[in-house]
């Protein structure tokens, strides 16, 4: 690992020369960033993938759509369409997405969903239906456009004040830039966190003096959606996200569980699928499930008859994000959303 990031070392100082360019030219007001005029919250991270920004954007979401108007806008990471688009819940994902059709089929119509890679034109669009708070799911980086509030998430297990910049490490941007957030989120924390651990943390993003939370991911109980099984022993685990160990580890405690991943994002075929049926076939006793994740589920949701994931027993596991000082949390944001 040393040897390896002294040859990646010169690659890097170029990754965040480019990066701090772009930014000044920001800081200073050459390139113009779109302030959003009504409520807006944006979510992101300094690292590549993995940080929980889709749980984040659906935990904000459901505190939010009871009882004000609330619209998500992604960039549409994967789609093989262009442009602005609204989400519906019968579109496909390489319609619109994993991650925006995800949120569709999570809230419906209490939430409107868009895509757009340009996400000034994304925003003015979405502005016709007069949102009252708009989330912004990735887009840290996407400095055209200014969100009132941010929120910068970093994973416990590899905090961005110990990483290193792209290739050495997974930081997209320095560290520095972390001073653009209003508060950083600790993500995907172990089921025990001990003070010390906490802080240790917070002694090392003291620096930054930004508000500090703790945050980790909830698994609830699975979901059909083919054929049901009575009694289950055994889980097939089938992935297409970053990082799928923590969903490993929780349902590893249940069951003997045999994990089929593929890379994030990844756009099942119809013949891996049928490999995975066929492997079913092989198990007697029927105590077999086929477990996934309730974002891969939005990649499969419009295949369930043409494929036959009718006729198996399919399940996904949905998550929530779980906070260790929640009220404090709720408190920083509705401070701001509540406000006029």
């Amino acid at each position: 690992m040393f040897f390896r990031r002294i040859l990646l070392a010169p690659f890097s100082v170029i990754w965040f020369l480019i990066t701090e360019f772009r930014n000044f030219l920001f800081n200073k007001g050459i390139l113009k960033s779109f302030q959003i005029p009504n409520k807006s919250i944006c979510i992101g991270n300094l690292s590549t993938g993995g940080t929980g920004k889709t749980p984040m954007t659906a935990y904000l979401a459901d505190l939010y759509s009871k009882d004000i108007k609330v619209q998500i806008l992604s960039r549409g990471y994967g789609r093989k369409t262009k442009g602005f688009r609204e989400v519906h819940i019968n579109d496909s994902s390489e319609a619109t997405g994993d991650e925006p059709l995800f949120y569709k089929l999570k809230f419906g119509e209490k939430v409107d969903v868009a895509v757009c890679e340009k996400r000034k034109e994304g925003i003015e669009k979405m502005g016709q239906n007069n949102f009252e708070l708009l989330l912004l799911d990735d887009a840290y980086q996407h400095r055209q456009v200014k969100a009132g509030f941010t929120i910068l998430l970093t994973p416990f297990q590899q905090i961005f004040a110990d990483d290193f910049i792209l290739p050495m490490g997974n930081l997209r941007e320095g560290k520095k830039n972390a001073a653009r957030a209003n508060c950083i989120v600790i993500t995907k924390y172990p089921d025990e966190l001990s003070d010390n651990q906490i802080n240790h943390i917070k002694n090392k993003l003291k620096n930054y003096n930004k508000p500090i939370f703790f945050s980790k991911l909830k698994y609830i109980d699975f979901v059909p959606f083919g054929m049901q099984l009575g009694i289950i022993k055994k889980v097939i685990l089938v992935t297409g996200i970053a990082k799928p160990q923590p969903l490993i580890d929780y349902l590893s405690k249940q069951f003997e569980v045999e994990v089929i991943t593929y890379p994030d994002h990844h756009p099942f075929t119809h013949a891996e699928i049928a490999e995975i049926h066929r492997k079913i076939d092989t198990f007697v006793g029927g105590q077999t499930a086929i477990f996934t994740t309730e974002k891969d589920f939005a990649r499969l949701n419009d295949k369930i008859k043409d494929w036959q994931l009718e006729k198996y027993p399919w399940y996904y596991v949905p998550i929530e994000m779980e906070f260790k000082n929640e009220e404090e949390f709720k408190s920083l944001i509705n401070d701001y959303v509540r406000t006029i």
